[in-house]
């Protein structure tokens, strides 16, 4: 394993004197992640609207591609023939890919094919090897194992894999975090290793980052913290938070697993990326981030500034001449008016959807690394108190 892992180092550059956070540079065969940082999501090979190109021009350094979706359609085997991921989608870049349990189950409650069209049912049985599930395009029946994942993850050829996991609701009872925490450190022993059988006979290695569980329950959350670290993989990443629990919540179950993990290893908070979370998560510690959330506001029409999020289709933007954000490099903002983008957002036009796109990520990564200058320099709780002040103060005065 530690030959496989051989191009999978981490280093630490710096650790902020004044809080948790820390930066860092990831090594992978397809380049270097400098942490903190941001992944945009290609859920289904593709971040959506934006080209490889545009997502070099605003900084990306790693993107993530959802195994559910590319294993539901066009099939991983598919992926592996034109010569995996980085090949067929053209990006020479670090690449992950989750395992596709989350989606499994938050896709569970679906409207039911056949005699029952149109009801809404759970299409989803946890079974001790596996989950049995129904696709969200056909209803047609699958049958998720840790082992298939595995496969799945490989064909699909990603420089980082994730282990497969349960993610019980947020309003799950204590007794059943326990049991879907138990589970996934089962499935993860399993993960571990088909893992190693299928990276022994790679050219290029792949990396198997291990998930934490345990729902809100703090015990739970260092029992799991402990078991993952024990395994000695690559990273160790966080899921099951940002799934309907309050960010004080999110908060304490960070602030319990950071203790009981390998300090060595990079830290990978799932699915989060407001801003807001990215600063007082990089506070605690949390080194690589992702979520969709930035392309998808973007396709409602709303984007970020240093004063909080607006609504591009606000009266007030009509006659505003100028960019989404004063000082942004990003195209969108180097080339386009609020005024412009908010008419091609009104007739629907496909430009608008990738200006406000391009603006959303290259906010985030731009954040990052501003946030990665201030730990260097020991002042990033100084940063991350003004931006939360001026970012506060925008909200009031737009409820005001």
């Amino acid at each position: 394993m530690l030959n496989s892992y051989a191009m999978f180092q981490y280093k630490i550059k710096h650790s902020c004197k004044k809080s948790g956070a820390r930066t860092g540079i990831l090594s992978t065969p397809h380049g270097e992640v400098h942490t903190p940082v941001f992944m945009p999501v290609g859920t289904k090979a593709t971040v959506k609207t934006l080209s490889p190109d545009e997502l070099t021009n605003i900084s990306s350094e790693i993107i993530l591609a959802n195994t559910y979706h590319l294993y539901i359609r066009p099939g991983e085997k598919l992926v592996k023939e034109m010569g995996g991921l980085h090949k067929w989608m053209s990006w020479n870049k670090p690449i992950l890919t989750d395992s596709g349990g989350f989606q499994v189950f938050s896709l569970s409650q679906q409207k039911e094919y056949g005699k029952d069209k149109g009801k809404t049912v759970s299409t989803v049985k946890i079974k001790e090897d596996g989950v049995q599930f129904k696709s969200h395009l056909d209803g047609s029946a699958h049958f998720f194992t840790p082992e298939k994942v595995m496969q799945i993850e490989h064909d699909l050829g990603a420089d980082i894999i994730m282990a497969f996991d349960e993610c019980a609701p947020a309003d799950s009872s204590e007794s059943y975090f326990k049991k879907a925490m138990e589970r996934t450190h089962r499935w993860l022993d399993q993960c571990i290793q088909k893992h190693n059988q299928l990276n022994s006979k790679q050219e290029i290695p792949q990396a198997l980052f291990p998930i934490i569980q345990g729902g809100l329950v703090p015990s739970l959350r260092q029992e799991s913290a402990k078991y993952v670290s024990s395994k000695d993989l690559p990273g160790i990443a966080i899921g099951g938070l940002s799934v309907g629990e309050s960010k004080s919540k999110m908060s304490e179950m960070i602030n319990n697993i950071i203790p009981h993990i390998d300090q060595t290893k990079p830290r990978y908070l799932m699915g989060v990326g407001t801003p807001e979370d990215l600063l007082n998560c990089i506070d605690q510690g949390i080194d690589m981030f992702d979520c969709v959330h930035p392309t998808r506001m973007a396709r409602h029409g709303a984007f970020w500034t240093t004063t909080g999020r607006y609504t591009i289709k606000n009266e007030q933007f009509r006659t505003d001449e100028s960019p989404l954000q004063k000082g942004c490099n990003c195209y969108s903002c180097q080339n386009f008016s609020k005024s412009y983008i908010r008419h091609l957002i009104f007739e629907k036009e496909i430009l608008g959807l990738r200006l406000m796109s391009i603006h959303n990520l290259a906010f985030l990564i731009n954040l990052t690394h501003q946030i990665r200058q201030h730990i260097e320099k020991d002042t990033f709780h100084i940063f991350k108190k003004s931006f939360l002040e001026k970012y506060e103060q925008g909200k009031q005065v737009r409820k005001n």
